[in-house]
């Protein structure tokens, strides 16, 4: 019997959620010929992170639309090592913001900074978790990753793990914009792996590696990218 992708690779809580909806011109338009890439060229290049959000929920449908995106990402030697948790619940948003709180407290104190600057940027942090109607916790496993004697390929191969994740999730954000959604790629957890972990009671095989934060946008954003030629070497 096949694996579902909840069984394979999601922990999920309890939550409902209005009909997805769906932006014109975008998730529902089937490009043909040469339209496909200005399409897509258009899709990436009008993403932007998104931080605030309406209150309108997000249906599981869509959901489950935005993690099959992701987990048709490349991945190393095709063992698809990204899991997600998906966080809906303002009991769980409330008991992963606090454990990281405390985490980040603590080294934000151990760096001198400033108590009044500390308990400012913690509380943008939890206005910014809480907020949104659904937050997902991306994480990689190393169970299925090939092993070896020394450690620079082993580090190599959690490096490839890694990467594969952070295709998966670039996939689900820009499945989320053609669906209308914003998102905000956070990567705080990678600060506090063990406080995400316990939070969210995730299994010891999962290492955290985001926070995306899920909503319809209340905001929008322009954002302007050095020029492609400053990135390039051509040989």
């Amino acid at each position: 019997m096949q694996t579902s992708i909840r069984e394979a690779s999601i922990v999920e809580a309890p939550a409902t959620g209005a009909e997805a909806r769906w932006s014109p011109g975008c998730a529902d338009f089937q490009p043909d010929g040469d339209d496909s890439l200005a399409t897509f060229l258009h899709l990436a290049q009008t993403r932007r992170s998104i931080r605030r959000y309406t209150d309108e929920p997000i249906a599981d449908e869509l959901l489950e639309k935005l993690l099959t995106a992701a987990i048709w990402a490349p991945s190393a030697h095709n063992r698809q090592p990204w899991r997600f948790c998906i966080v809906r619940s303002d009991a769980a948003k409330e008991r992963l913001s606090a454990s990281m709180a405390e985490a980040w407290r603590r080294d934000l104190t151990n760096d001198g900074a400033d108590p009044t600057t500390v308990e400012r940027r913690i509380a943008i942090s939890h206005a910014r978790l809480t907020g949104a109607p659904v937050l997902i916790v991306p994480c990689v496993t190393m169970e299925e990753m090939d092993v070896y004697p020394d450690a620079a390929r082993n580090r190599a191969e959690w490096i490839m793990a890694v990467q594969s994740v952070a295709l998966a999730c670039q996939n689900l954000l820009l499945a989320a914009h053609a669906a209308g959604l914003g998102a905000c790629w956070m990567c705080a957890p990678l600060f506090a792996p063990t406080p995400v972990r316990s939070a969210l009671d995730l299994p010891e095989s999962w290492e955290p590696q985001a926070i995306l934060t899920l909503g319809y946008p209340a905001e929008s954003k322009q954002k302007a990218r050095r020029p492609l030629a400053d990135c390039l070497v051509w040989r």
